[in-house]
């Protein structure tokens, strides 16, 4: 398995460089059919005087979906450290699932005839929730004017290109990347959709009920 270094603000000393190389052994040992682990560590300084984080981010590619993670520290070995147990976490919690999977069939199923998902905890709104929303007599709690606009939380965000999958793979998909939730668009319904973690092994799905665009037309 190939390994690539790239340091922002930050110096890759052999020493680091040589624990890389052995942490990767324990990476494709987990993930046999990976073919690069890319390594980015990143120095973050502060004019307050507080004392500086290095951020390593974990990135693996090979064959099947790509897998993160990434750690912050004062010292980017314990950085190193902490991004490789909780990507090998997620490697981990991966395997066990498709173990487990083999073992005792379950999860989300779609009859076409009905168009009705089994095997989730699903409870779609009722037609008097729906209707309230849609006539404005449930209540939309606001912020006082003088606080509009204002908010003391940092909010990050991402955009991706849509990928149609089904229930099944997008589960597969967030165990890999370790979060608890992932979006996607459902193939069967070609539904905006999302699958979250719940207790052990039991998943939920939100969808749109609006459809997004066919693949070929989307890309």
């Amino acid at each position: 398995m190939e390994t690539s270094i790239v340091g922002v603000g930050v110096g890759i000393s052999d020493r680091f460089r040589s624990v890389v190389e052995e942490k990767a052994t324990r990476i494709e040992t987990l993930a046999p059919r990976a073919q690069r682990v890319d390594i980015k560590v990143t120095h973050r300084a502060y004019r307050n005087g507080r004392p500086g984080d290095e951020t390593v981010e974990l990135t693996v590619d090979g064959k099947g979906p790509v897998v993160r993670a990434e750690a912050t520290d004062g010292d980017k070995f314990t950085a190193l450290d902490l991004a490789v147990d909780k990507l090998c976490e997620q490697l981990r919690r991966a395997k066990d699932k498709r173990v487990d999977a083999r073992n005792h069939p379950r999860g989300a199923k779609y009859e076409k005839g009905s168009g009705a998902i089994q095997g989730i905890d699903l409870q779609p709104a009722s037609a008097d929730v729906l209707r309230a929303v849609a006539t404005g007599e449930i209540p939309i709690v606001t912020g006082n004017e003088e606080e509009e606009g204002y908010t003391p939380v940092v909010i990050r965000t991402k955009e991706f290109q849509p990928e149609w999958m089904s229930v099944e793979e997008a589960v597969d998909r967030m165990e890999l990347v370790g979060h608890d939730f992932f979006l996607f668009i459902d193939v069967r319904s070609d539904h905006p959709s999302v699958v979250y973690r719940r207790k052990g092994w039991d998943y939920g799905v939100i969808s749109l009920s609006t459809q997004a665009q066919p693949e070929e037309l989307a890309s």
